[in-house]
């Protein structure tokens, strides 16, 4: 069993129960790791806070070098870190080293921008008096990551929180914390100090809780669904706790009638169906001008045909399970609602057999689905598999209105030729994000958060340091 990380190694518990780690594409036991909770989050605090001050007090440039040679580690230990998030998480292995890259990658923007956390300076605020704009570190930051990008969700809240100065206690989910502990441990070997990062396992209403409640804590840093995200933002506030929250999305993308079509309709597929869906970026909505409605949709569902569904480590796998039965029982049901409705299936609404699929995999189809009512659940609910749903629209109008129409709004996408159209549609799109004739992309040099029930705060970007730092203003008097 998988022991908790903290204070630079594994921590042994006594009396705890175990979380068992299965592989979503056979059912199959990959690990166990302790059910931890509040005496466990409390170690790893401790462990944290005495970190701090050293951390806190080392020169940024030298916490830079620190975290680059860890993350040069963590690139180092692909070839093992890649199956071993595909055992827990369920994504093909392709898809599996590309968040361990994606996941070095974002450590290392951020050790680029350590020699960056500047203050400030007034001059003459008075009669031989200026002032000083101090920035300095939070503290302990609490880190809760999802089970659908456990390594690149991570290294969001990880890169900024560390390169600013701060400590870090990160609670994976309890279905995919295998890859993060091993992640952790290769950076205390390539010099993370002790207590710097910590990993704590356990349920999110015991650890989770706990750790949005620790007095010493003073960010929680979370994605994950927008329920627990209001939950986990009541909890933080009982201490006035800072909070960056990414949470649900159902991302529209719209489709003009000048668009590149062969272009739109390979990001929406890869938009969609990457991850199985499961990516709160996901292309989840799509509205497509009447006149070329029929075109898109044939060249949408040629590609879905061809995306080839099977376990994460087998050769040639696109399209891996969903991450547990429970996921594809909702998407079932949101599926079978618009069909309900009126829907069209192009593809898929059903489980696949065969080519080595196991029946205790957590499979699903690649589903493409053609004017479902539009207040079905797939138009109003966020759909968190490879499910997708098509409207055809009369004009640009008509389609910013429903892709408005939702409570969410994290990212979005226009493709059209026009670009004073698209400019136009951007600034009036209701998402923290929108790509323009582009896939759906993240870059770590753009901030990123969502609008409405899609979040708050931003992560990405120079901007995710001022979520990590406190500013203060010094008045200083020159002697006479």
């Amino acid at each position: 069993m998988a022991e908790p990380f903290i204070d630079g190694g594994y921590t042994k518990f006594s009396g705890l129960g175990k979380m068992t780690i299965v592989d979503p594409s056979n059912g199959e036991e990959v690990g166990s790791v302790p059910a931890g909770g509040a005496a466990e989050v409390d170690q790893a605090v401790q462990s944290a806070g005495g970190a701090f001050p050293a951390w806190r007090d080392t020169p940024a440039a030298k916490r830079g070098e620190i975290l680059a040679r860890a993350a040069r580690a963590v690139f180092g230990a692909v070839d093992e870190l890649a199956p071993l998030l595909t055992s827990e998480q369920g994504k093909p292995l392709k898809e599996a080293r590309l968040e361990i890259r994606r996941y070095v990658h974002t450590l290392e923007h951020y050790v680029g921008l350590a020699k960056n956390i500047r203050g400030g300076y007034v001059p003459d605020l008075d009669e031989d008096t200026y002032g000083l704009i101090v920035r300095r570190p939070l503290g302990v930051i609490g880190a809760i990551v999802p089970w659908n990008f456990p390594t690149t969700l991570l290294g969001n809240k990880l890169g900024p929180a560390l390169i600013a100065g701060n400590v870090v206690v990160a609670k994976p989910s309890d279905t995919t914390p295998l890859t993060t502990l091993r992640i952790a441990e290769i950076m205390h070997e390539a010099g993370l100090p002790a207590g710097v990062f910590n990993v704590v396992t356990g349920t999110g209403p015991k650890a989770g809780q706990a750790l949005a409640q620790h007095p010493h804590v003073r960010k929680i840093a979370f994605t994950g669904s927008t329920p627990v995200g209001k939950k986990l933002m009541a909890l933080a506030a009982g201490d006035l706790k800072r909070t960056t929250l990414e949470l649900g999305g159902s991302d529209p993308m719209i489709v003009c009638d000048d668009a590149n079509l062969g272009r739109a309709a390979s990001a929406a597929s890869v938009g969609r169906f990457f991850n199985a869906g499961q990516a709160c970026l996901a292309v989840k909505r799509v509205f497509v001008f009447e006149s070329v409605a029929d075109e898109f949709v044939e060249k949408l569902a040629a590609k879905v045909q061809k995306l080839r569904v099977g376990p994460g480590m087998a050769e040639g796998v696109m399209l891996g399970p969903l991450h547990s039965s429970g996921g594809r029982d909702l998407v079932e049901e949101q599926v079978q609602s618009a069909v309900d409705s009126g829907a069209k299936v192009l593809a898929g609404a059903k489980r696949p057999g065969g080519n080595g699929i196991s029946e205790k995999g957590n499979f699903y189809e690649p589903t493409l689905l053609l004017e479902p009512s539009r207040d079905s659940r797939v138009a109003t609910e966020e759909v968190f598999g490879p499910a997708l749903p098509v409207w055809r629209v009369g004009n640009m109008e008509e389609a910013l209105e429903l892709a408005n129409s939702s409570i969410y709004g994290l990212g979005s996408s226009i493709w059209t030729a026009d670009l004073n159209r698209a400019s136009d549609a951007a600034e009036r799109i209701e998402a923290g994000y929108t790509w323009i004739n582009s896939p759906q992309v993240v870059y770590d040099e753009l901030p990123f958060g969502g609008w409405k029930q899609s979040g708050y705060g931003k992560e990405h970007g120079i901007e995710a340091l001022d979520y990590y730092t406190e500013t203060k203003s010094v008045v200083v008097r020159r002697a006479p």
